[in-house]
């Protein structure tokens, strides 16, 4: 007998299943948290922001644990870790969404911005990773690990180097590890998630309004949620400017597509 494809297994995404879910106070976390808690899911949720975070906890209508901390801190996700297993048991869903924009950083300056960005936006999914993935496949369930990446980690466009650097890294990390698991034949899989340009609180947005083109955060949560219950690793979002085609031919192109058509040119 075959194993059952993704699409036959029920949905992680399911009542009385965990998630936890790092930046959960704001943007597409929050969203999240959202989502998951109107799918009865019950959640752990983590963010700096102890004020904002206990607010949602409270508005949401599922058992919900919530501390904060920062990813930075391998002490901090290890202590996420554990209050989530000694609360539940078990986890299905782990989101390693937490980061911060790359304002502060450019090619030669701004150094400690550059160590800032690194050590949230890569090093804050390297500790996820590492705290939570042996406590995953020693439990006998399902489970996900969903690391936030960027289009900038695989498209790199100029400008906010720290930020592509450390998207790069997440997008780097999350293709080494779905391969270990696999390799392991594990009951965890591993789900990069490349939001295009989203209306969260990092969008330059001064007026406050949505800017035309971009999705919500909540239209980033369900795509994610459809791409892991089909088994997809790349949870590819476009917006209202670019589409997934466009998409497709930018990555082919930061591939090196472009410098073989280049040869034939003769250039």
């Amino acid at each position: 007998m075959s194993n059952p494809q993704p699409s036959e297994l029920p949905s992680l995404f399911s009542r009385n299943n965990v998630a936890v879910i790092t930046g959960a106070a704001s943007g597409i976390g929050r969203a999240a948290a959202q989502r998951c808690a109107a799918a009865g899911m019950r959640l752990v949720l983590f963010d700096r922001d102890a004020t904002a975070l206990a607010d949602l906890a409270q508005a949401l209508p599922v058992e919900v644990r919530h501390l904060a901390g920062d990813v930075s801190r391998i002490e901090d996700v290890e202590r996420l870790r554990d209050v989530a297993f000694d609360s539940f048991g078990a986890v299905a869903v782990l989101m390693n969404n937490a980061a911060i924009s790359g304002t502060g950083s450019d090619n030669w300056t701004g150094l400690e911005a550059w160590r800032r960005i690194l050590d949230v936006n890569l090093w804050g999914v390297v500790h996820g990773v590492h705290a939570f993935t042996p406590r995953l496949l020693e439990q006998a369930s399902r489970s996900a690990i969903i690391n936030t990446g960027s289009k900038q980690g695989i498209t790199n466009p100029p400008g906010f180097p720290a930020y592509a650097v450390a998207k790069a890294g997440v997008r780097t990390l999350t293709e080494q590890l779905a391969h270990g698991l696999r390799e392991a034949q594990a009951s965890v899989t591993a789900h990069l998630l490349v939001p295009g340009w989203t209306f969260t609180g990092m969008t330059n947005a001064p007026d406050g309004r949505q800017p035309h083109g971009t999705w919500t955060a909540a239209q980033v949560v369900e795509r994610m949620i459809a791409g892991v219950d089909a088994g997809d690793f790349y949870l590819l979002c476009p917006d209202g400017t670019v589409s997934s085609e466009l998409d497709a031919a930018r990555i082919l192109w930061g591939c090196g597509f472009h410098t073989e058509q280049e040869r034939g040119r003769g250039s």
